[in-house]
């Protein structure tokens, strides 16, 4: 299996959560941990495009919006 079906593989079973904070309108992203990165994604669009993120960069990313 190569890397890209590895991911598509996980991508698939991943278990998509909203922050607690979103409102009920629907707009805003979804998140899902998947091993060592974090997958981003519109929540309007969920079958739209992923980003994915690295484990310190998405670190990195929650320190900042925190900070």
């Amino acid at each position: 299996m190569t890397y890209i079906e590895h991911r598509a593989v996980e991508l698939g079973s991943a278990v998509w959560r909203t922050s607690t904070y979103s409102g009920d309108q629907g707009d805003c992203v979804e998140v899902a941990a998947l091993g060592g990165s974090t997958a981003v994604r519109d929540s309007k669009r969920p079958d739209g495009p992923v980003f994915l993120v690295s484990g310190p960069g998405w670190g990195r990313f929650l320190d900042s919006v925190k900070g």
